[in-house]
C-alpha cells in the first residue's frame, strides 16, 4: 500500500491510463491534484483560458487520435459550470472526453456555500455518466470507470466530479491496474444469418448506394467500406460532417448528402432502391428527418453500433446491430465475386460519370475573380493549396456548413465539425487539440468572425506551446447565417446580425502569432501556404463578401412563405 493524497491518487490514476496531455484551467479547488501534476513529467498540462475551449481541445484530441481527452476544471461551481458548452458538444459528437472538475467540501453540500451548484445534476443530461467521488480510497475505482465508460461504445464524454475534501485526505492505495487488464475490446458482430440475409438484399438490388458516417470513419474502418462498394460497385455518399470518412479521390465517393451536401449524393439517396446504412444514423443532417431527401421506397438495411439508432427514423427491412467495419468486411465476405448486373453498372457508370462534371464545373463555376472575394472561390483556391495530409477542423455557420462539401479529404480521419450540436466557436480550439494529437500532420482550422472573436484568448496557448496550427478566418462582419435569415424572411429588418472585429492578423502578431490579412483571391494561396510553412500558430484573416449569404434551413422559415 502506497500513501498518498486523492490529489496525488487522481493523476497517478491518469498516469496507468497513459495519459499524454491534460487540458485545463488551474482553480483552488484541485490544488492538490495540480501539485501532483508537477512531479509528473509524462504528462503534458496545457493550461488554457476557458473550460469550454479546454473542453473542445480535449475534444478534438480525442477525435484524432482515438484516445480519451483529458480536460481539468480546477475550480468548481462556475470552472465546471463554464465545461458545459464543449460536454454538450462532445456528447453529440460520441467524442470520448473525461471531463475532471473540483467540487465542494463535502461538509458544506446544501449550504449554500461559496460557488456551489448541483454538479451532478448539472452534468448528467449531457454526459454518458457523471459521478461525484466520495470517498478518497475510490478514487483510482472512479477514474477507471470513467475511462471504461467513455471509451465503451458507442463512445462519449464523462464527467466526474471530485470535492476538495477528498482530493486532501491522504490514505493508502495499492498499485493501480494497467487499462488493458480492465477494459473490453470487443464489439459486436453481425450474425451470420443477418450477412446473408443482407447479402441477398444486396444482390438483387439495381441501384444500391452504400451510405458512411461515424461508424466506419470513427473506426478506421475506409479500406473496408471500399471494399464492399467495389465488389458492389456501388457509389458511397457520406453523412454530412464525415466527409472524410472514405478518401476524396476513390471514384465511388459520391461525397455528401442531404440538404448540406452536393446534387449528385443527394439525388443518389432519393433514387436508390436499397440504401446500406453503414454507421450512420440516417440522422437530422442527413435527411432533416425527411422522404424529400432519402427515397421512400428504398429497401433500408441499417448497421449501427447503437441499437436504438436502428430504425428510429426510417423503417428499415434489416437492422444489424453491429461494428460496422466488421460487418463491412463479412457482407464482402459473404458476396464473393459478384457477376456484372448491367443494371447495377449503368447505374454507377452514370453516377461516376455525373460526378466528375460536377467536380469539374465546381471549378468552372468559382467566382475566381470577384471582389470582394466569394465562398466559391474561396474553396476552389483551398483545394489548391492545402495538402494532401491536411486535417481540417470547422465551425458551424452557413460558410463552414458549404466548405465541408466543397474541400478534398484525402486521408482519414481529418475532417471535425461540430455535427449536430451546431457549435459557432469550435474550430480554433478542437484544431489545437487535433494537432496534439496528430503533430505530424498541418492542422487548417475555419471559421467565421464571430466564431474567432468568441476564442482568440487560447492564441496564447497556442503560442505557450508550440501548437502550430493555421487559423483561417473567413471574414464577412455579421452573423452570417442569421442575417440570411432576417435578409429572406423577415424583410431585412436586421438586428444583431453585424460585427465589428480588430484586424485578426495584427491581434494574432501581439499574441506572438503570425498574422496574414487577405483582400483579394488572388492573395489567398501565397498567404495559405506562406502560413502552412511559418512554423508558427498563424491566423489568416480573409475579407470575405458580406453580402455573400445563404440560407441553409428554408425548411424552418415556410411558414413566412420565403
Amino acid at each position: 500500500m502506497k500513501k498518498m493524497s486523492g490529489g496525488q491518487a487522481a493523476v497517478a490514476a491518469l498516469q496507468a491510463e497513459n495519459v499524454e496531455h491534460v487540458f485545463g484551467l488551474i482553480g483552488s479547488a484541485t490544488m492538490e491534484m495540480f501539485d501532483a501534476l508537477y512531479d509528473a513529467s509524462e504528462i503534458n498540462f496545457i493550461g488554457v483560458h476557458d473550460e469550454r475551449t479546454g473542453t473542445h481541445m480535449a475534444d478534438g484530441y480525442a477525435r484524432a487520435s482515438g484516445n480519451a481527452g483529458v480536460v481539468l476544471a480546477g475550480q468548481n461551481g462556475p470552472g465546471a459550470t463554464n465545461l458545459v458548452t464543449g460536454l454538450a458538444q462532445a456528447y453529440a459528437a460520441f467524442s470520448p472526453v473525461v471531463s475532471i472538475a473540483g467540487s465542494l467540501s463535502s461538509a458544506h453540500v446544501y449550504r449554500d456555500a461559496f460557488q456551489e451548484v448541483d454538479q451532478q445534476a448539472l452534468f448528467k443530461p449531457i454526459t454518458k455518466k457523471t459521478w461525484t467521488v466520495t470517498q478518497t480510497e475510490r478514487v483510482p475505482e472512479m477514474f477507471r470507470e470513467a475511462f471504461r465508460t467513455a471509451m465503451t461504445p458507442r463512445r462519449g464524454p464523462v464527467q466526474l466530479n471530485l470535492p476538495r475534501d477528498v482530493l486532501s485526505e491522504v490514505t493508502g492505495f495499492a498499485d493501480l491496474q494497467p487499462p488493458q487488464s480492465y477494459r473490453s475490446q470487443n464489439v459486436p458482430v453481425a450474425a451470420d444469418d443477418l450477412i446473408r440475409q443482407a447479402a441477398g438484399i444486396l444482390r438483387a438490388a439495381r441501384q444500391p448506394v452504400i451510405v458512411t458516417g461515424g461508424g466506419i470513419k470513427n473506426t478506421g474502418g475506409h479500406a473496408d467500406a471500399l471494399a464492399l462498394a467495389e465488389a458492389l460497385n456501388a457509389p458511397i455518399i457520406l453523412a454530412p460532417g464525415h466527409g472524410d470518412a472514405i478518401p476524396f479521390e476513390h471514384p465511388l465517393n459520391a461525397g455528401q448528402m442531404g440538404p448540406r451536401g452536393n446534387v449528385v449524393a443527394s439525388r443518389l439517396a432519393k433514387e436508390a432502391d436499397v440504401i446500406l446504412a453503414l454507421g450512420t444514423r440516417l440522422g437530422f443532417n442527413s435527411t432533416f428527418y425527411s422522404y424529400d431527401n432519402i427515397n421512400q421506397q428504398a429497401k433500408i438495411i441499417q448497421v449501427e453500433l447503437e441499437a436504438t439508432a436502428i430504425g428510429r427514423y426510417f423503417p428499415i427491412t434489416l437492422g444489424i446491430w453491429a461494428d460496422a467495419r466488421a460487418t463491412a468486411r463479412q457482407l464482402c465476405e459473404e458476396l464473393g465475386k459478384l457477376e456484372a448486373r448491367a443494371e447495377v453498372d449503368a447505374w454507377t457508370r452514370d453516377f461516376i460519370e455525373e460526378r466528375q462534371n460536377y467536380l469539374q464545373q465546381r471549378d468552372a463555376n468559382a467566382e475566381s475573380g470577384a471582389h470582394p472575394i466569394q465562398p466559391s472561390g474561396l474553396y476552389k483556391e483551398l483545394r489548391a493549396v492545402l495538402p494532401a495530409n491536411a486535417a481540417v477542423t470547422m465551425d458551424a455557420g452557413t460558410l463552414c456548413l458549404q466548405a465541408t462539401d466543397a474541400l478534398n479529404y484525402r486521408e482519414p480521419p481529418c475532417l471535425f465539425t461540430p455535427l449536430d450540436f451546431g457549435l459557432v466557436g469550435f474550430s480554433f480550439a478542437c484544431g489545437l487539440g487535433v494537432k496534439l494529437a496528430r503533430p505530424d500532420r498541418p492542422v487548417v482550422s475555419l471559421m467565421g468572425d464571430g466564431g474567432f472573436g468568441m476564442t482568440i484568448s487560447e492564441l496564447s496557448t497556442a503560442v505557450d506551446h508550440g501548437i502550430n496550427t493555421v487559423t483561417i478566418v473567413m471574414n464577412n462582419q455579421c452573423w452570417g447565417a442569421e442575417k440570411a435569415y432576417q435578409r429572406d424572411f423577415f424583410g431585412e429588418r436586421y438586428i444583431g446580425a453585424n460585427i465589428s472585429s480588430p484586424p485578426f492578423d495584427k491581434v494574432a502578431e501581439l499574441y506572438g502569432a503570425a498574422g496574414f490579412r487577405v483582400e483579394r483571391i488572388g492573395e489567398v494561396g501565397e498567404a495559405v501556404q506562406a502560413a502552412l510553412d511559418c512554423g508558427k500558430p498563424v491566423v489568416v484573416d480573409i475579407a470575405v463578401d458580406p453580402a455573400a449569404l445563404y440560407s441553409f434551413r428554408r425548411d424552418s422559415f415556410k411558414h413566412r412563405g420565403g
